[in-house]
């Protein structure tokens, strides 16, 4: 499976990565509304460069492990599919608004339980608990209540991504890209 890789990824000791659904520009502009709707009554707003979906978190990575799970991404085979947003939500304790899908589609939690696997198989530590699928919209936020005017997201999901979260306050860098098979 071919994939985008700039020629600038870091040769770091290690760093912060994960693997996400990244949003094209249109889907990426009804998020950014979405966003600033669940922000309206609380909570500061996901800025719109920074919106996405995180399938794997990887955290601070070494350079092995992050080699080990670019050629585990190469590898995995998952179908394109369709992707819903159309269900706002709140974790209280972590104090964030989200949007997400009321049924995730199979080849989504499929695409998740194939990079948890490889994380575990490049020595990393897989995430044990359920998968919840969705956009963080809105951070310090005291509850999310979605706007009248609210109209599902749709979201045609052909590739996904490898991230870099510096933590400088520059925002995320994709370091990679892999196409979905074709539906």
């Amino acid at each position: 499976m071919a994939f985008s890789q700039p020629s600038d990824i870091t040769t770091d000791a290690t760093q912060r990565l994960f693997f996400a659904l990244w949003p094209d520009g249109g889907v990426r502009e009804r998020l950014d509304a979405a966003a600033a709707a669940a922000a309206r009554d609380s909570g500061r707003r996901v800025p719109r460069g920074n919106l996405h979906l995180t399938l794997v978190f990887l955290g601070q990575t070494p350079a092995a492990r992050r080699d080990c799970m670019i050629q585990a991404a190469a590898a995995i085979r998952c179908p394109a599919f369709e992707l819903c947003l159309d269900r706002f939500g709140h974790f209280r304790r972590a104090r964030i608004a989200w949007l997400g899908p009321t049924a995730p589609p199979p080849a989504l939690v499929d695409l998740y339980r194939q990079l948890n696997a490889a994380l575990a198989d490049c020595g990393g530590t897989p995430e044990t608990r359920p998968f919840a699928p969705h956009v963080t919209l809105a951070r310090k936020a005291g509850r999310c209540r979605a706007p009248a005017e609210f109209v599902p997201i749709d979201w045609a999901v052909r590739s996904f991504a490898l991230v870099e979260s510096p933590g400088d306050g520059s925002g995320y860098r994709v370091l990679a890209t892999w196409p979905l098979a074709a539906a």
